[in-house]
């Protein structure tokens, strides 16, 4: 016996309510068509010519050619390591704001006044606390310097104008900037864990280091997968910190990032279709590195059950 198909008919409030539905679905995917397709496919179009941005970009293509002198290129390597260097930062950030983290989640006076205290370098502006720090690293009158000084006798070290030293600089400022991000993230985590898990492991004869191994840090595990991935891929885009604080990149380029090599080559070179390349490269990297991220997560990312 064959089934007959019964067509159902809509009501005119079903169909009002479906075509809502496609408008609010419309309004995302056209944001994401205009702001995120569009320019990720001019910028790959943009890095296979020598587009300055005045002459015929169609009329300029010179395949990958960009990419073959990008990959010969000792300033993109050499601002490639930079950046990879000033990542040191972030397990020391990390590791900072877990301590400080673990610290605040007990009963404190001022409590909440130190937590708003160590997140206001999140909430301010990058230009003006890189203007600050350069001022506290300054070689002749700054902070540090004053306080080298006051306590040896000696003058303290060229902080911005020195090959490695510049490198450290850099370091201990995008870790301050970021302590505060890891300590709300961890705070978080860490009042999410339910208390019967350490009251178990009390009961067991558990001391405060093993309490430590094999609860908190397990199940601190997604806020640091979630701190990991963030810092990763903002790590390799760090720029204002140098523009503002070496605005030359520093001695023999010891400071410069990729992302600033990006914007010296495009903007002030007038090379967008180089600057271009070196935007995909880095788009790449960061993708690999945020996928293998994911792929080995289940390897050491905790959940509570």
């Amino acid at each position: 016996m064959e089934k007959t198909k019964v067509k159902v008919q809509m009501s005119e409030m079903a169909k009002r309510e479906e075509r809502w539905a496609w408008l609010f679905i419309a309004a995302p995917f056209i944001g994401f068509l205009c702001f995120m397709a569009y320019p990720i496919i001019f910028a790959v179009v943009v890095s296979m010519s020598r587009w300055t941005g005045i002459n015929s970009l169609l009329g300029n293509m010179v395949g990958l050619r960009n990419y073959i002198e990008i990959l010969q290129d000792e300033k993109f390597w050499k601002a490639m390591l930079n950046t990879v260097i000033y990542m040191i930062g972030i397990p020391i950030g990390m590791i900072l704001g877990g301590a400080i983290a673990m610290g605040l989640n007990r009963k404190i006076p001022m409590k909440r006044a130190l937590t708003t205290m160590y997140y206001v370098p999140v909430v301010s502006s990058l230009v003006a606390v890189s203007i600050l720090w350069a001022w506290v690293f300054n070689y002749d009158y700054g902070l540090f310097n004053t306080i080298y000084k006051f306590l040896t006798g000696n003058h303290g070290p060229n902080w911005l104008g020195d090959e490695t030293m510049v490198k450290v600089s850099m370091i201990i400022f995008m870790t301050w900037k970021g302590l505060g991000t890891s300590i709300i993230l961890y705070l978080a985590g860490l009042q999410n864990i339910p208390r019967d898990y350490y009251e178990a492991a009390e009961i067991d004869g558990a001391n405060g280091w093993q309490k430590l191994r094999n609860i908190t840090v397990p199940l601190l595990s997604p806020v640091t997968f979630y701190i990991l991935i963030t810092s990763l891929i903002g790590g390799f885009q760090v720029f204002v910190e140098v523009q503002v604080m070496v605005s030359s990149g520093g001695k023999n380029y010891s400071a410069a990032t990729v992302v600033f090599y990006l914007y010296e080559k495009a903007f002030e070179h007038g090379q967008l279709g180089y600057g271009s390349a070196i935007a995909v490269i880095l788009a790449i990297i960061i993708f690999i590195i945020t996928a293998l991220n994911f792929w080995g997560q289940d390897k050491w990312v905790k959940t509570i059950d």
